[in-house]
């Protein structure tokens, strides 16, 4: 796949050397390439005014295998380049007949996708070193401080010290501020990136404690100041992300974790049974 990173400016370039009708894809996408990501190669040639085989075309043109691998190359570039304002002036092409099965169906090729591109070694391998840890720190900001208590409140069945660094009263830096070797951090984020994340996570590895992410892939800035990065979809035509991914993953790693440590957490449960029966903390059916 063609680098992403300098797209933009290849496609502006392009003109002298393009057909008319291929510079005129080459102008739309430059200047609307937040929408254009979303295309089929029907639409976006309805939308120039060309046929969807000259789209096709002009994809070759661009040094791509077709269609799809250009939309891939959008798509990365697109989850870097894509402010708020931007995302939501993107929802007014979903139709609000049909917000329910376009959101619900866009979740669901993200857990697809994410299935299909998933690196098993290094989910294994996530295990292996959260099984480890001495401190484990959960670490997600902003969209992602949901999916960091969602982990940590799991986690903390199975493990003695588990701390959940989101947006609080703490700074994240005194959250972090004793963590060392034999402890791991789990970062997790998404575009539009947070900068304190990626700065604890590097600040982290800097203390000699492992470093886990949790993103959208190879291209995140999460990637670089990982140990072990584990890549999940979370693209959506909106100003929200899909999380749907992301929280199967973090499902995933919290039984792969659970069957790993089993005899302890089942010991564990049986003793929270108890208290929990004691003291009424959830409704009995049976009364």
């Amino acid at each position: 796949m063609q680098n992403t990173q300098d797209m933009i400016s290849r496609l502006n370039r392009s003109g002298s050397r393009l057909s008319k009708s291929h510079r005129r894809i080459a102008d739309y996408i430059a200047q609307h390439y937040d929408k254009a990501v979303f295309m089929t190669a029907a639409r976006l040639g309805e939308t120039v005014g060309v046929s969807e085989s000259t789209v096709v075309r002009f994809a070759v043109a661009m040094g791509y295998d077709g269609y799809p691998e250009l939309q891939d190359s959008l798509r990365e570039l697109v989850r870097h380049r894509l402010t708020t304002t931007q995302r939501f002036e993107m929802i007014s092409d979903i139709s609000e007949d049909n917000v329910l099965s376009t959101v619900l169906k866009a979740d669901m090729q993200n857990i697809r996708s994410t299935i299909e591109d998933v690196d098993e070694g290094a989910f294994r391998e996530a295990v292996r070193v959260i099984s480890g840890a001495k401190t484990l720190y959960i670490l997600g900001l902003r969209s992602a401080a949901p999916l960091a208590e969602f982990a940590g409140y799991y986690l903390h069945y199975i493990f003695d010290d588990v701390r959940v660094v989101a947006a609080g009263s703490t700074d994240v830096f005194e959250a972090v501020s004793r963590i060392g070797a034999g402890d791991v951090l789990i970062g997790i984020s998404f575009p539009r990136y947070s900068s304190r994340t990626i700065e604890a996570m590097t600040f982290s590895r800097s203390r000699n404690a492992q470093v886990i992410g949790i993103t959208d892939g190879p291209m995140s800035p999460l990637h670089d100041a990982a140990d072990i990065c584990l890549s999940v979809r979370t693209d959506m035509a909106s100003f929200v992300d899909s999380m749907a991914a992301p929280m199967s993953m973090i499902n995933a790693l919290i039984v792969a974790l659970g069957l790993k440590n089993k005899e302890i957490l089942a010991e564990r449960f049986k003793q929270l049974e108890e208290l929990w029966d004691a003291y009424s903390v959830y409704m009995n059916e049976s009364k």
